[in-house]
């Protein structure tokens, strides 16, 4: 029944980095979790930054993830929703995982009730302050022009371009996050700031790369969901709350 089931979330696979032999190593990782998970979920929330780079052409996808996809569709067609955020490298993700694989894409924060408890769920990534040039940058990779444009580029190209990108980013560089204390934690200074105009039992963000579980208020806690390269951490909320788990330790 529904209500002793619990819902699950994780986020941060950063899938095709650094190399081909680790990314398959990660994505049998996950896919083994979700088999874990299936077992007792009500629905499976992947908070972003799935795959370190993708981009959906008209006709064509990155090849690869093929395990992810098929254990991903299995997981659906069996009756528990899967949803999608798009993160800062996944966010040309466009509606092949909704026509394929029945998944629901999220290019924004939602809020979830259930359990008792108001959740606020997004995948984080140019909220809080500061870092104004990322928010320009961002705004500049979602707008439809300049996804129109890479679009013209041919996908040998465009996807040769994006992967020489994407083995810069923080976590293909082996780039270990700090925490900087909860004074200068951006995403909990947001949460506080979403805090005093309405109220949430939990806050669940991703792309700091950190597992956190940070106390904001007497009734309202921030929580990270790390990522999978270093921590394979993932969280599990049911009528207890939501607890920050690591799968494999």
């Amino acid at each position: 029944m529904n209500e002793h089931k619990s819902i699950y979330f994780a986020s941060d696979f950063h899938l095709g980095v650094p190399d081909a032999q680790s990314s398959r190593a990660r994505e049998n990782a996950v896919v083994r979790w979700l088999d874990f998970v299936k077992a007792d979920a009500k629905e499976i929330y992947l908070v972003g930054d799935i795959f370190d780079f993708w981009f959906e052409y008209n006709k064509v996808i990155p090849k690869g993830f093929a395990r992810l996809q098929g254990k991903i569709a299995e997981i659906v067609d069996s009756g528990i929703p899967i949803y999608f955020f798009t993160g800062n490298h996944d966010m040309w993700m466009f509606d092949y995982f909704e026509k394929e694989l029945g998944v629901k894409i999220y290019r924004d924060n939602i809020v979830r009730e259930n359990f008792g408890h108001k959740v606020f769920i997004g995948h984080g990534d140019g909220l809080g302050p500061g870092d104004y040039s990322y928010k320009f940058l961002k705004k500049v990779f979602a707008s439809k022009l300049c996804q129109w444009l890479f679009a013209r580029i041919h996908p040998n190209l465009g996807i040769w371009i994006a992967d020489k990108w994407s083995r810069s980013s923080r976590i293909a560089n082996d780039s270990k996050e700090q925490f900087l204390g909860e004074e200068k934690e951006w995403l909990a200074i947001y949460s506080k700031e979403v805090l005093a105009k309405e109220h949430f039992d939990y806050f669940v963000f991703a792309h700091r790369h950190l597992p956190l579980n940070i106390q904001l208020n007497e009734k309202s806690s921030y929580i990270n969901l790390g990522e999978w390269v270093h921590h394979k951490t993932y969280a599990k909320w049911n009528e207890h709350g939501i607890e920050l788990l690591k799968f494999e330790s």
